[in-house]
Parts: C-alpha cells; sequence; structure tokens
C-alpha cells in the first residue's frame, strides 16, 4: 500500500494546474512547470484536491503511485513557495564570490572554479563562506547544491571542503606520534 500515493494533494491559493493526459502543467507565483508522467496513473482534480489513482496492485504500478503524486506535490510546492538549498565553506582560504551571474569558488586548487547557474536557479553568496542555491524545481536546486558540494567534499580529517548547511561530517584521528 502506497501511503504517500493516497495522501490527497491540496492545491494552494495562486496556484493553477492543468492536466492534459499524462502531462501536468503547474501555474503558480514564482514560476510554471511541466512534466509528463505515466499514462496508467490516473490523476484527479476535484474541488481544489488532487489525487492520484492506480490501476492495480502490481508492484510496478505501486512504486508509480508514489512517485507521482511525490512529484506532483513538489511542482505544486515549487511554484508556490520555491525551493532553496544552502551549502556551508570551511578552510582556511576557501572562499565564494558572485562575478556577475557566475558564482566563483576558491577551495584549495591552483585556479578559482567557475560556476554558470542554470536556467530557473539562482545562486546567492550572503557571506563568502556561505552559499544558497534557489528555485522552483526540487531536482535541478538539489543537481546545482551536489555539483557546487562536488568542488571539494568535505574529508574526514580537519573537516574542511564545501558541505550542505547543517551536515555532519564524522572525523576521523588521523596518525598519532609516540
Amino acid at each position: 500500500m502506497s501511503r504517500i500515493g493516497l495522501k490527497l494533494l491540496e492545491i494552494p491559493q495562486g496556484v493553477e494546474v492543468k492536466i492534459d493526459s499524462n502531462n501536468v502543467t503547474v501555474k503558480g507565483p514564482k514560476g510554471e512547470l511541466s512534466r509528463s508522467f505515466n499514462s496508467d496513473m490516473k490523476i484527479n482534480i476535484d474541488d481544489n484536491v488532487l489525487t492520484v489513482a492506480r490501476p492495480s496492485d502490481s508492484k510496478q504500478h505501486k512504486a508509480l503511485h508514489g512517485t507521482t503524486r511525490s512529484l506532483i506535490g513538489n511542482m505544486v510546492e515549487g511554484v508556490h513557495k520555491g525551493f532553496e538549498k544552502a551549502l556551508e565553506i570551511q578552510g582556511v582560504g576557501y572562499r565564494a564570490q558572485k562575478q556577475g551571474n557566475k558564482l566563483v569558488v576558491n577551495a584549495g586548487y591552483s585556479h578559482p572554479v567557475e560556476i554558470e547557474p542554470i536556467d530557473g536557479i539562482d545562486i546567492e553568496v550572503p557571506a563568502n563562506t556561505r552559499v544558497v542555491v534557489k528555485g522552483i524545481d526540487k531536482e535541478l536546486v538539489g543537481a546545482v547544491a551536489a555539483n557546487i558540494r562536488a568542488i571539494r567534499p568535505p574529508e574526514p580529517y580537519k573537516g574542511k571542503g564545501i558541505r550542505y548547511e547543517g551536515e555532519y561530517v564524522r572525523r576521523k584521528e588521523g596518525k598519532t606520534a609516540k
């Protein structure tokens, strides 16, 4: 039984959802998202409440049921509120800054690493050791944040590197001298 798939999705005020066979388009104050889903899933809207139904209890339909409901829920939340991921930079000399619309990260390499934001993604640098990735598409926000983190992932000995805000990095002891 898919508990997530059976949840009702209330559509907030100011958000418009259009269903055209297996294509779902969601418009809201922050923007517009569109995605196509498996044609087996039945998506219905009644009185600003969206429901997803599956045709059978096969393993594939059960998996698609919850996934479809989650993806549509993320689309509605994205155009209504938006998503953001914050990253922290730790290490001596490690910093980030904006140059135009590019993000320039100095992370201990011989050269600064430049990242161009994808359409629909905003990158902010409130402090030189903090980067915030914002957008309406949850998948894109997470992918851009993961690409920034991949420049220099946190290492376990000194904890230097780029990490998600609140991420715990398990520290190792290292060599001990006698």
